[in-house]
């Protein structure tokens, strides 16, 4: 079986998991840590290097405030309780997206976590917070723009390598597996430029019903695909 490098995942479905059980929001969004706390481990023994979950999105910010004080108080929770595991299966953390529009003491723990982590070489776990695919390109155009200052041969000298060192993902491969969860049909935005070639799986499994069969599920698929990247 071929094996994709990056796994990236749209983890989709944890409200919708929560109404369909009569239970509370918040169970639901419980639910969905414990199945990214369990995917890890699962990339681990099926040799998947690195993993991109996406957590949070930009345009998660517009949902009412008491939704966001529970998912706040649930990510304090889940990151207190990440250092052990993470490191009892050698899995590194990073974080893609615009970490310091949380609430300090939230950036501060997330912070320490990768600190903690960083040297852990089983897999590199990529949980995409306050990430945008728009707004990353927003990013990196300004970042492009202070470095050339109208520089027209540094303008010129402008190709993907200088785009790719300031993505959120620098120095992580490209997507070759993109998932989404929870039956939708579309990418959201995310990782325009790092799965402009990714295959794409989608399953109508809500995120926190997605367990190791989902996974191998689409595992299976990716191997079956053929590969032309564009050409």
């Amino acid at each position: 079986m071929t094996i994709p490098q990056h796994v990236a995942i749209i983890m989709d479905g944890n409200r919708r998991w929560a109404q369909a059980h009569g239970l509370p929001l918040a169970e639901g969004y419980r639910r969905g840590i414990e199945a990214f706390k369990n995917a890890i481990p699962a990339a681990i023994q099926r040799n998947i290097p690195v993993a991109t979950f996406w957590g949070f999105s930009t345009e998660n910010w517009r949902r009412s405030a008491t939704e966001l004080n529970t998912l706040f108080s649930l990510f304090r929770r889940a990151i207190r309780e990440s250092v052990n595991w993470l490191n009892q299966h050698q899995a590194r953390l990073v974080i893609s997206g615009r970490l310091h529009d949380f609430p300090d003491d939230l950036r501060r723990a997330a912070e320490q976590v990768m600190a903690a982590t960083q040297s852990n070489t089983a897999m590199v776990a990529n949980l995409a917070l306050s990430y945008g695919g728009r707004e990353e390109i927003q990013h990196v155009v300004k970042r492009i723009a202070h470095e050339t200052k109208g520089d027209e041969r540094a303008v010129e000298a402008i190709n993907e390598e200088t785009i790719g060192r300031y993505l959120y993902t620098s120095g992580l491969p490209d997507v070759d597996l993109l998932i989404r969860t929870g039956g939708e049909k579309r990418l959201s935005g995310f990782l325009p430029w790092q799965a402009a070639y990714a295959e794409l799986y989608f399953t109508d499994a809500l995120w926190p019903d997605f367990d190791t069969q989902e996974l191998d599920r689409a595992l299976a698929d990716f191997s079956q695909r053929k590969r032309n990247f564009g050409t």
